[in-house]
């Protein structure tokens, strides 16, 4: 079964009293181990798309499945549970906590949904992205690539079953951001999580196992590797 499915999936929007359509009839599967790269233009449903995805927003009509759980379905609480316990976010600006250490960033989500052996488990991912010694430093003492790791080591710290990405590389010069793609693209395969990307980025694309060109809020082609 995919970890993700949508389908069919529409989802519209009122803008100054105008609808908008986003995403129309949109059907996609994506397994665990595939790393998947969302293309095309600004406003073709990209970031839409994403938060569907993550439950952070809902259809118009159709269905959104993750693990086999349709999120229209789920009360406030399961919901809540989905995003915590399923789903790791990756953002463009690192949405770092620039008062905590890099390890109470990282263990912070554990922290708050009552974990144990948040801390251990937060230099686990530390490791993972290749920031071992760097657990006592301060956002302002790291680099965009390594901002940029403690955000994935953040994303995956509740061994999620999908990873979501807004450009994550989009605030890196080239030579961070080959190196935070092809992390993702390692990580992906070895912790057999999923990964959803959206990208501008034809260099980023090309390390993905699937691209979805978008256009205008449909599916113009999937092409898989």
């Amino acid at each position: 079964m995919p970890i993700l499915s949508l389908r069919k999936v529409s989802k519209n929007y009122v803008t100054d009293g105008q609808p908008v359509r986003a995403l129309q009839d949109v059907s996609l599967d994506v397994n665990r181990g595939e790393f998947v790269a969302l293309m095309g233009r600004s406003g073709c449903g990209k970031s839409t798309l994403l938060h569907l995805a993550g439950a952070m927003d809902f259809p118009t009509s159709g269905k959104v499945l993750l693990e086999g759980a349709e999120t229209t379905s789920l009360n406030d609480s399961a919901l809540t549970n989905l995003r915590r316990e399923k789903v790791g976010f990756i953002f463009q600006s690192f949405q770092l906590l620039h008062t905590l250490t890099v390890l109470e960033n990282v263990e912070l989500p554990l922290q708050l949904s009552g974990k144990p052996n948040a801390r251990e488990t937060a230099r686990d991912k530390i490791a993972a992205v290749e920031l071992e010694g760097l657990g006592d430093r301060y956002p302002h003492q790291l680099s965009g690539g390594q901002m940029q790791r403690v955000g994935i080591a953040r994303a995956l710290v509740q061994s999620p079953a999908i990873l979501l990405a807004d450009e994550p590389t989009g605030n890196l010069d080239s030579v961070s951001g080959n190196v935070i793609l092809e992390l993702l693209r390692r990580l992906t395969r070895e912790l057999n999580t999923a990964t959803i990307m959206a990208t501008h980025s034809l260099e980023a694309a090309a390390l993905a196992d699937t691209i979805v060109r978008l256009r205008d809020g449909t599916i113009q082609e999937i092409t898989r590797r």
